[in-house]
């Protein structure tokens, strides 16, 4: 239940820097016990009532099945399972206590395909630095190639991202540039990106700026087709590539989204706790691009409950609401796997322009990802080979006057 008093009260913490605090009262309203927990102070502030502070982090949700041998995984170094990590702490996904995680390198055949690179690189603007890792398949000969920019989730770095898709593996399939922006801590303590904040949902400011910045700085610096770039990205990284496709539609193609959120979903941390537990905001608070819609993949399990499926919808509704469109509903299942409901929208010219894939029995995890990563669940669809089939499929328009 939402309780008005409680969203005032963390709206003012958060304004005033107390995002702690802020989370606290968050997370036990969303629970239920906030009347227990977070009673009014002498001041009419409601007061916290000891509990460990929690972090806003967009967690893998793990679904046991008796009959599966490949349940979802997340990071080795956690608990058994995160649902045992639930049951012990009695705190729901997304919003418990995080601590640093330190796991063991991984090691490149994971990471990496023989005969290809994986570099390291910077880059800084007035918005700030952040580092990269950037993947050169082994047949780019200096001739223009598409770039794929691929955001990881919360408490993942590039290393992690790049070793649960395997995108850098079907990206040498397809001879793709794939660049893995990498979150700091200092600007998110869980290493989100932070596509909840007003500052972060603009152009030419804060996180987009940066982004921006290091797409165009790889373009640059190697041979890119400008027509085919491409941003993606899982939970708090999939509302990033969200915000890149409505703030930057000139610069990338399409945009993949797994088990995220759309851009102006949330503006702040407490909207953020509502968006993630029942969806996102209200249509005058949705950002919307004023051209042509920008073609988008979704993936969203259906049993996630660290972000609501609801947010997979919406993401697709608010897409296509001023185009002229049909829809194709296409039913499956992976062998031994999740079933799943494809469906495709298509324009006016019959070209296919949005897929939204609901996976049933999913949770918040990358789906079809490899084990050597965290947060991915094997049992499909191959959500990267897909992502990847999409944004191929995609070009920018060209401009009046170019052959």
């Amino acid at each position: 239940m939402l309780r008005q008093d409680i969203i005032r009260e963390a709206t003012r913490l958060t304004r005033a820097g107390q995002l702690i605090e802020a989370t606290v009262l968050l997370q036990r309203m969303l629970r239920g016990d906030a009347v227990a927990d977070a009673a009014p102070g002498p001041t009419g502030r409601i007061a916290l009532i000891g509990r460990e502070p929690p972090t806003i982090d967009a967690k893998a949700d793990t679904i046991e099945e008796a009959d599966s041998p490949h349940p979802a995984r997340a990071a080795p170094a956690q608990p058994r399972t995160l649902r045992a990590l639930r049951d012990r702490t009695k705190k729901r996904p997304g919003f418990g206590q995080r601590r640093v995680i330190k796991r063991a390198p991984l090691p490149p055949s994971d990471i990496v395909p023989e005969g290809a690179r994986f570099v390291e690189g910077t880059y800084s603007n007035p918005a700030g630095s952040r580092a990269y890792r950037l993947f050169i398949p082994s047949g780019y000969q200096g001739q223009p190639l598409p770039l794929v920019v691929m955001l990881h989730g919360c408490t993942q770095s590039p290393d992690d991202f790049a070793a649960g898709t395997r995108m850098n593996f079907v990206a040498e399939e397809q001879t793709c540039l794939v660049v893995y922006p990498a979150q700091r801590r200092e600007a998110n303590q869980a290493k989100c990106w932070n596509w909840f904040r007003t500052a972060d949902q603009q152009r030419g400011k804060g996180e987009p700026l940066l982004l921006a910045g290091i797409t165009r700085q790889i373009m640059r610096d190697y041979a890119v087709d400008p027509k085919r770039v491409y941003i993606g990205g899982l939970s708090a990284g999939a509302a990033a590539a969200a915000v890149m496709g409505a703030t930057y539609s000139d610069l990338y193609a399409a945009i993949g989204v797994h088990s995220g959120l759309a851009c102006g979903a949330a503006t702040d941390l407490p909207s953020a706790f509502v968006a993630m537990r029942q969806g996102g905001g209200s249509d005058d608070t949705i950002i919307l691009n004023d051209g042509p819609p920008v073609p988008t993949i979704v993936f969203h399990g259906d049993r996630d409950t660290t972000v609501h499926p609801n947010n997979g919808d919406q993401i697709l509704e608010q897409s296509i609401r001023t185009a002229r469109t049909q829809k194709q509903v296409h039913r499956g299942r992976v062998p031994g796997g999740h079933a799943y409901t494809r469906t495709i929208v298509t324009d006016a010219s019959g070209r296919g322009i949005f897929e939204h894939w609901n996976i049933h029995g999913a949770g918040h995890a990358w789906s079809g990802g490899s084990p050597a990563g965290s947060y991915t669940d094997p049992r499909g669809p191959d959500a990267t080979r897909e992502m990847l089939r999409f944004f191929l499929a995609h070009s920018l328009p060209r401009k009046p006057g170019e052959s």
